[in-house]
């Protein structure tokens, strides 16, 4: 269970004051030796004619036998995938696109107290997220999307390491139409441009995890090119894909209606703590060696049939527009 951390962090969260280093006292509070960092990144410029702001957050926690220390176990990157935590001065409170960032310093939280308590995972896990409380809001339809003040190449390029072997992306997901389903949903595997099937293990883990059956939305492959080349996007969630090779799955938190990224009151505690206990089952099983995103044989047998789809990971033959989704 999680719910000790979500509330502490939600606390935490949920202030005009928020700031990366609070979290991370927090954090060392847990474990002193914790390998957390946070720097401010800046980015566009705000209406008040002065560069954005949002505090960057990263934590490694080694595994027993993590490459870190130097053995071989895989390494897992539980990312938070938002604009921002909120959207002052337009919306008072924390918004629902703070959701992922929720997620993800929650299961931070989490992990260190185990460590504590001397259950280490075998694999290292990387996680990463932002903390910005002041983030501005984008027109969109169904519903008005949070923007962010940097832009999504800079959160890849802090959030996306190359010592990852696989990637949970947790994102707010609920300004659509298409996944009407309360709680949360993954997605296919993404991998080098690639909509590969979904994973058996996962749809395992997450049905013993939820005691429900599982839910997957659906993707189209707009979805999984980089913001900034003109076309729709779900959302930002399949975005850490345009920037590893490592596969990418979406771990999406969702409504039955179409809600506002910017609407304040709108998080559903039960439905994150849901998401981070399957994330953080993954996390232990995607260590040991006994979890698996996609078929290495299909990929090799895709990859001689029909050659790299990567191009998909950039800009094709047209370059980056000026504003992002």
């Amino acid at each position: 269970m999680l719910w000790k951390q979500l509330l502490e962090i939600y606390d935490l969260l949920d202030t005009a004051s928020a700031s990366g280093e609070a979290v991370c006292e927090y954090l060392r509070g847990i474990d002193p030796q914790a390998q957390v960092e946070t720097y401010p990144l800046y980015g566009k410029m705000t209406r008040e004619g002065v560069p954005g702001k949002t505090d960057m957050l990263r934590l490694l926690i080694p595994g027993t036998q993590g490459k870190s220390s130097g053995g071989s176990a895989p390494t897992i990157g539980l990312l938070g995938r938002l604009g921002g935590i909120g959207a002052r001065p337009d919306q008072i409170g924390f918004v629902s696109d703070g959701d992922g960032a929720l997620c993800a310093l929650a299961l931070a939280a989490k992990l260190l107290d185990m460590k504590q308590k001397g259950d280490r995972l075998e694999g290292d896990v990387w996680i990463a997220t932002h903390v910005c409380p002041d983030s501005p809001t984008v027109p969109h339809k169904p519903v008005p999307f949070m923007g962010s003040h940097i832009d999504m190449r800079q959160s890849n390029q802090e959030e996306v390491s190359e010592a990852l072997d696989a990637i949970l992306s947790v994102d707010t997901t609920k300004g659509n139409r298409v996944i009407n389903h309360r709680g949360f949903a993954i997605s296919n595997t993404v991998k080098e441009g690639y909509i590969l099937p979904v994973s058996s293990d996962l749809l395992d883990i997450m049905e013993i995890t939820t005691g429900e059956l599982p839910y997957v939305f659906p993707l189209s492959t707009q979805d999984i090119t980089p913001y900034g080349n003109g076309l729709s996007h779900l959302n930002s969630i399949l975005q850490p894909t345009t920037a590893t090779k490592a596969p990418v799955v979406g771990v999406a938190i969702t409504a039955q209606t179409a809600v506002p990224g910017c609407a304040t009151n709108a998080s559903h505690l039960s439905d994150i703590e849901n998401a981070a206990r399957f994330m953080l089952q993954v996390a232990i099983d995607f260590g040991r060696g006994n979890c698996s995103f996609y078929d290495p044989a299909e990929w090799n047998l895709l990859q001689k049939r029909y050659g790299s789809m990567q191009t998909l990971q950039g800009f094709g033959a047209l370059p980056p527009e000026e504003n992002e989704d």
